[in-house]
Order: structure tokens, then C-alpha cells, then sequence
């Protein structure tokens, strides 16, 4: 599985232990990338639909699959 073909809102690629965020509800979900799934097998194999998604923990503990283009590079997705 090639992680360079995922790429965050701002073009820029995403790989496993980067530090990710995205917009939720008012707030904020941040976590590292714990699995990138880019294939149907993969993501079936993990419960996930759609892919490519990006795997990570949030900073609350929870399991989060978001697609790539929903997420920002950092812990702030609020930054320009």
C-alpha cells in the first residue's frame, strides 16, 4: 500500500505518524495517522467504506476514518 497517493486539503501528501486535524462541529478533532487505507480490501478489512480514508485517533481517544481532503496538516485546522 502507497501512502503518496493521499494528499491533505492543501495538496500536501499524507504518510502514517503525520499529525492531522480537521473541522468538527465548532471544534476540532486531532490525532496522528495511525493507517491509510486506499484500496476496497483494505478498508473492508477494517470496517471502513468509501476509500481512500485516513485512520487516526483524535486527541479524545475515539477511532476516526476521514477522507483525505477533509483534513489539514497540525493541530490547528483553523490556520490559513
Amino acid at each position: 500500500m502507497s501512502t503518496s497517493e493521499v494528499y491533505d486539503k492543501h495538496g500536501k501528501p499524507i504518510q502514517v505518524g503525520d499529525i492531522v486535524s480537521s473541522k468538527a462541529r465548532g471544534g476540532k478533532q486531532t490525532g496522528e495517522v495511525t493507517a491509510i487505507d486506499i484500496t476496497e480490501e483494505d478498508a473492508k478489512a477494517r470496517g471502513v467504506t468509501r476509500p481512500p480514508k485516513v485512520l487516526y485517533t483524535d486527541q479524545h481517544g475515539h477511532s476516526i476514518a476521514h477522507n483525505p481532503g477533509t483534513l489539514v496538516h497540525g493541530e490547528d485546522p483553523f490556520d490559513k
